[in-house]
């Protein structure tokens, strides 16, 4: 019964953000709380959403102070050296554009936080998608898969709670998938130049269209995208309808489009090198796990404002500039609280798990690491990755070794489906990818899913190919 409820519950959850018949916040609080009820719970949802919130605090409090920091960091220009580069190949191609994103997201996704490539990847890459009328769940979409697939990255976190779960070296893990994730990075790249040219296409038959008629509806790539406006360097017209994704009102995208004005009052280019030292001893510190992530990022925050803006004025602008998007992501991640709480607390995550488990065929028992990767794609979507590693891969990888397969191949294998995870509405990050850029929850789900998934398995071929997995 548990089994039935928690698939049904997450399938309503998906359905009704991707037809936009609910807000993700209202969806991620009302739909659990009503299976709660159904499943004769009702009497514990107090308790379930409290361990729920309690569980998800330190993640709320790391990104409210990270969203600070980086926020405060493309402020003052830190990262204007690299986005110029990026920004330099990219020109106003729209296969470059593309192109330029995944590689942008893969590269700021060495620190191992989801969060701070989105916020860097959609500041810089924002204004030239507005600007050229480009679709902006293409960029949410490649940036989510980039970043997939380095959050493999030991420091990232799916490969230590593989590690801790299984009592294997990280390194093990890691350095031996190395091939096969390149692989999976160079699939990105390949299907954003392939979404790119789509673009460029696109936009070329609107400019044409536009030439003929000025009322001319636009088209929309995969039924979300941005404005109609052509290329050639200025501002498209808003479209015209629904699907966009997008926040009414011009204030807000004027802001996010002169968010890397080489002009803006911001800049600090006297304390660039405070601010990259800064930045660099704080990943270093996050790798390091000198401290814990969240204290990290309240230290940096609170250090960052006060050197950069030593006024107080100038630090209450600073905050009051990045307050929309700690509100709509901290507001999110405890509403998500609401969905991990009911899912956890009701015993669904574990009967689902148990039942997709039970329903591996004993046939399958000696290639139980292809079943791991398969599986991962499902599981760690709809549950977080401590649920996955710490609740799933233990029981597949002792069902593994009764045929022989080590842990070292059902851990890799389970790495698998981070470039889905990535887009799960259980992984806060997401919600700062989407918020920033503007673009319903629904249309990136309903856009990336298909791309990520094929990535997954990619990496998966390429993993059994290598014979790492």
């Amino acid at each position: 019964m548990l089994t039935i409820l928690g698939f049904a519950m997450i399938a309503t959850f998906l359905v009704l953000i991707m037809t936009k018949k609910m807000s993700p916040i209202a969806a991620l609080v009302l739909i659990p709380a009503l299976f709660c009820v159904t499943a004769g719970k009702g009497a514990h949802l107090g308790d379930y959403v409290i361990d729920g919130v309690t569980g998800l605090a330190p993640t709320a409090a790391m990104l409210m102070f990270a969203i600070v920091y980086f926020g405060v960091m493309i402020d003052v220009g830190l990262f204007d050296p690299v986005v110029r580069g990026i920004l330099r190949f990219c020109k106003d191609d729209p296969m470059r554009v593309v192109v330029g994103t995944a590689a942008l997201a893969a590269i700021v996704s060495l620190d191992g936080d989801g969060s701070t490539t989105f916020m860097i990847t959609v500041s810089a890459m924002y204004p030239l998608y507005k600007r050229l009328g480009m679709s902006l769940v293409v960029m949410t979409g490649v940036a989510a898969m980039a970043n997939g697939v380095m959050n493999t990255v030991p420091w990232g976190g799916p490969t230590a709670r593989a590690a801790t779960a299984l009592k294997l070296d990280a390194a093990d893990i890691f350095v031996p998938m190395i091939p096969a994730l390149l692989v999976g990075l160079l699939g990105v790249l390949g299907l954003a130049y392939v979404l790119g040219l789509r673009e460029r296409r696109r936009l070329g038959a609107l400019r044409i269209a536009d030439e003929e008629s000025a009322e001319t509806k636009e088209t929309v790539l995969v039924g979300a995208g941005a404005g109609a406006g052509a290329g050639g360097g200025r501002l498209g017209k808003r479209p015209v309808g629904g699907g966009t994704g997008e926040a009414d009102g011009g204030d807000d995208d004027g802001d996010l489009l002169k968010g890397l004005d080489p002009d803006r009052p911001t800049l600090r280019p006297r304390l660039y090198w405070f601010n990259a030292l800064l930045t660099g001893t704080l990943i270093t510190a996050m790798i390091l796990e000198l401290l814990p992530i969240p204290v990290l990022f309240l230290l940096g925050a609170a250090l960052a404002l006060s050197v950069n803006y030593p006024r107080l004025p100038d630090q209450k602008a600073r905050i009051a500039a990045h307050a929309d998007n700690v509100l709509n992501v901290s507001g999110m991640v405890f509403a998500a609280a609401v969905f991990t709480g009911v899912l956890q607390g009701t015993g669904m995550v574990d009967s689902m798990a148990g039942r997709l488990v039970d329903t591996v065929p004993d046939g399958l028992g000696p290639h139980m690491a292809l079943v791991t990767g398969v599986l991962s794609l499902p599981l760690t979507y709809f549950m977080s990755n401590d649920g996955f590693y710490f609740g799933v891969l233990p029981v597949l990888a002792e069902a593994g070794a009764a045929h022989g397969v080590t842990p070292l191949e059902m851990a890799r294998a389970s790495l698998v489906g981070q470039p889905l995870h990535m887009s799960s509405p259980l992984v806060p990050a997401v919600y700062v990818l989407v918020g920033m850029a503007r673009v319903e929850f629904g249309d990136h789900t309903r856009f990336v899913v298909k791309w990520a998934a094929l990535t997954c398995l990619l990496i998966l071929t390429a993993g059994i190919l290598f014979g790492t997995i």
